[in-house]
C-alpha cells in the first residue's frame, strides 16, 4: 500500500464497483442481488407468514434470517451472522405493523472476496425494500480495515482483511423518505444520524475508530444514492 495504492489499484477510500438485481427470484415475496466487486450476496425475503416463533413477542413481528454459505456447513461465524443481521433487520422494520407474524430473511453466499456482513445487510435490505415490508428506513453498510501502518481503507477484500491489524463491519440508517421521495433533498433527520450496528475485529485506537466512522459516513451515503436510484427504477417499472 505504498504511495496509498493497494493491489487492485484503488484508492484508501475507493469503493469497489457495486450493482443490484431488483427481484431475480419469482418465488421469493422479494428478492435482491447485491454484488460489491466479487463478494455477491443473493437476499430472498419470505412473509409476513402468521405465526411467531416460541419466545418471540406475538405482539410484534418476527424476523427470521438464514445464512447459507456458498459451500459446506454453516458454522460460529455464520451464526454470528445471522445474529448481527437479525439484530439490524429488526431495528429498521417497524414491527408492530403485522404482529403475531414471521419475515424470513434467506442469505446465499454466491462469491465472497472481503466485506461479507456489509455485502449481506446491503443485500437484504434491498429484498425487503422490494417485498414491500413495512420500514423505519433503510440502513446502508460498509466495512473499513486499519492497516499495519495506520491506513484506513474501505470495502476491504479477503486479502486486504487478512493483512488488517482490525477492521470494523460499519451499518448506517439511510432515510426511507429519502428512497421513495421524487425530491431528493427531502430528509428524515432523525433516521439520518447515528450508527445502527458497528462490528469491530482486533485491536482499533479511538483515532482509528472515529476516523473509520468518519469514512465510513461519506461511503454510506454513495451506497445510500445507488440503492435510491435501483428502487426507483424498479418502481417505476412496476408502475
Amino acid at each position: 500500500m505504498e504511495g496509498g495504492s493497494r493491489a487492485d489499484g484503488r484508492n484508501p477510500n475507493q469503493l469497489r464497483p457495486f450493482s443490484c438485481t431488483g427481484n431475480p427470484l419469482h418465488r421469493a415475496h422479494g428478492s435482491a442481488r447485491w454484488a460489491q466487486g466479487d463478494t455477491v450476496v443473493l437476499a430472498a425475503v419470505y412473509g409476513p407468514k402468521p405465526g411467531t416463533r416460541k419466545g418471540e413477542n406475538p405482539e410484534k413481528a418476527s424476523i427470521e434470517v438464514v445464512w447459507k454459505p456458498k459451500t459446506g456447513q454453516i458454522g460460529r461465524q455464520e451464526r454470528e451472522y445471522e445474529m448481527t443481521l437479525k439484530r439490524t433487520l429488526q431495528s429498521i422494520c417497524l414491527l408492530t405493523v403485522h404482529p403475531n407474524t414471521t419475515t424470513s430473511v434467506v442469505l446465499q453466499v454466491v462469491g465472497d472476496d472481503g466485506s461479507l456482513l456489509p455485502c449481506a445487510i446491503n443485500a437484504s435490505c434491498a429484498a425487503l425494500a422490494f417485498a414491500g415490508i413495512p420500514m423505519k428506513h433503510l440502513a446502508v453498510a460498509i466495512c473499513c480495515g486499519v492497516m499495519d501502518n495506520g491506513a484506513v481503507i474501505l470495502d476491504t477484500s479477503t486479502a486486504e482483511e487478512q493483512q488488517a491489524k482490525s477492521f470494523a463491519h460499519l451499518v448506517f440508517p439511510n432515510s426511507r423518505k429519502s428512497v421513495d421521495s421524487k425530491d431528493p433533498m427531502q430528509k428524515d433527520e432523525e433516521s439520518e444520524r447515528g450508527l445502527i450496528s458497528c462490528i469491530t475485529h482486533g485491536t482499533m485506537s479511538e483515532d482509528n475508530y472515529f476516523n473509520c466512522i468518519e469514512r465510513g459516513i461519506a461511503a454510506s451515503s454513495k451506497i445510500s444514492d445507488f440503492m435510491r436510484k435501483t428502487l426507483q427504477k424498479e418502481a417505476s417499472g412496476d408502475a
